[in-house]
């Protein structure tokens, strides 16, 4: 049996970012074993042609307990692995002041919710809370008790940036939560990231489970390296129907605790917690077109239309009317997976690209074109490039962009020189012929740039963009910056659902 300390849930970045040299991979790989794994360069240089042994042997080390196929080398699952939202503390290791097994020395435990977190209502964060105890409560003798004001075992609270310990959070996108194993003083204690956007859905960041999984910890739990455990690193989007403890959660509390007297009928599974939207078995919780905090996963032009896509569904709208129409994704397009990361429309050839992981699809109306999907890498794009995160075809540019983390690549439509001879060819540029693009070729920029330094006043990543009147529209968060070209300046911030008349 492993040993049980604390262990921070969160992640340093959510999707993987481009990395083009051998060096940027070697720097990542160590910064990440440093971090996670307990290694030490003893301030000797890493960047050399070679992978020294002591750092082969922590990768070996690192995919090992990551479930990956151990080589020893940056391969690209494990240049994708320690790209992943993960635990912000090591996997291996411990810290000082919580060496051995600690763990509560009685069975019924109080706690208390200092604050509460603007995205959610309060009663939903309490019942959130009160059901992640219950998890726990289900397969030990254990039993937990909200306290309004008294002396509590353990405190919850929702933090930003530099607060009351030494692990301050990083921002929206970054560390999640963090929590400390049991004992006295901050022992036990759990902090949620207020800059991430929280919710009992699939959208943002599901509380509860990350709920769950914070308060293992403050059970003594450490990470487990079943990838179906609710204490593994990585933070999972959540599931209807699916146990959340695996049997190696359910082992690790009760090496602790011992077995609940009065055990459950049935795997505590998330049939009883809070509703979970685009799960199988549940109806899904579509918020408001309305709701002030509403994010979309793309958004594109579509023959005159504008498409805004959530989760399994997408909203369209004509601008010159008020009235909006919400339609499924599987209706429109059946071939496609459920939900979209991107999307884009080539109005020039009446076509749009949708794209969802490493794969994109090219559909003309509802039909998909043939040799459709493709991989996103043949657009061109770095093999660490996992997935776009939006995409948009400028058609005053003559040029696609794609967007994946801070960074962003553009690909002309036609080369220069193709361009010069069809102008003098045919005195409108919009009539030049399309028979020279292809959304496979090779004229990539192959070398990215940061979004912040393309579009001054935007920065990260993005959720969405498209283009609409000779004008950028970016969707970030909750928030829509419409992007002048010309002038290379935001000129306005508005609601992501500013469209919809609300």
């Amino acid at each position: 049996m492993r040993n049980f300390w604390l262990v921070l849930f969160g992640g340093a970045i959510a999707f993987a970012l481009p990395v083009k040299h051998e060096k940027e991979k070697m720097l990542l790989m160590q910064k990440y074993l440093e971090k996670y794994y307990n290694f030490t360069s003893n301030g000797q240089q890493v960047f050399r042609s070679r992978i020294s042994r002591p750092m082969a042997n922590k990768i070996r080390e690192m995919q090992t307990f990551m479930g990956l196929e151990v080589t020893g080398d940056i391969d690209s699952n494990t240049l994708q692995t320690i790209q992943k939202p993960r635990c912000g503390n090591p996997d291996v290791g411990q810290f000082a002041f919580f060496a051995g097994q600690p763990k509560w020395q009685k069975n019924h435990l109080t706690y208390r919710i200092l604050n509460y977190t603007p995205d959610m209502q309060r009663e939903n964060v309490d019942e959130v809370i009160e059901k992640a105890f219950k998890v726990w409560s289900q397969v030990t003798p254990l039993t937990f008790e909200k306290v309004p004001v008294d002396h509590a075992d353990i405190y919850i609270s929702f933090r930003s940036r530099v607060h009351e310990d030494v692990f301050p959070f990083d921002g929206p996108g970054g560390i999640l939560a963090h929590a400390y194993a049991p004992g006295s003083g901050i022992g036990g204690d759990a902090h949620f990231d207020e800059d991430e956007f929280w919710s009992y859905g699939v959208e943002g960041t599901n509380l509860f489970y990350t709920a769950v999984h914070e308060l293992g910890h403050s059970l003594g739990l450490q990470h487990s390296q079943d990838p179906n455990a609710v204490m593994t690193p990585v933070y999972k989007t959540p599931v209807a129907n699916q146990p959340i403890l695996s049997q190696d959660d359910i082992a690790g509390i009760q090496y602790l605790y011992g077995a609940s007297l009065n055990p459950p009928q049935e795997d505590p599974a998330i049939n009883d917690e809070p509703e979970i939207p685009n799960s199988p078995g549940k109806p899904t919780l579509l918020p408001s077109a309305c709701d002030p905090g509403l994010t979309f996963d793309a958004v594109t032009t579509f023959r005159g239309e504008i498409m805004f896509f959530w989760n399994k569904y997408f909203w369209r709208k004509l601008p010159q009317y008020r009235q909006i129409e919400l339609d499924l994704i599987s209706e429109f397009w059946p071939f496609l997976p459920s939900g979209v990361d991107a999307a884009s429309e080539n109005s020039e050839k009446d076509e749009v690209f949708l794209f969802k992981g490493n794969q994109f699809w090219a559909v003309k109306g509802d039909y998909l074109l043939p040799g459709y999907p493709k991989s996103i890498h043949s657009l061109g794009l770095p093999k660490e490039v996992a997935k776009i995160d939006a995409a948009v075809f400028s058609a005053n540019e003559m040029k696609s962009y794609y967007f994946s983390a801070d960074r962003y690549w553009s690909v002309p439509l036609i080369s220069a020189g193709d361009a010069f001879r069809n102008c003098r060819r045919k005195s409108n540029f919009r009539e030049v012929e399309m028979r020279n693009y292809d959304e496979n070729s090779k004229t990539m920029n192959r070398k990215p740039q940061r979004i912040q330094d393309g579009f001054p006043g935007i920065s990260g990543k993005i959720d969405a963009v498209f283009h609409y009147n000779d004008v950028l529209h970016f969707f970030k968060g909750r928030n829509q910056y419409e992007f002048d070209p010309k002038t290379r300046r935001v000129t306005r911030i508005l609601k992501a659902n500013s469209w919809f008349s609300c």
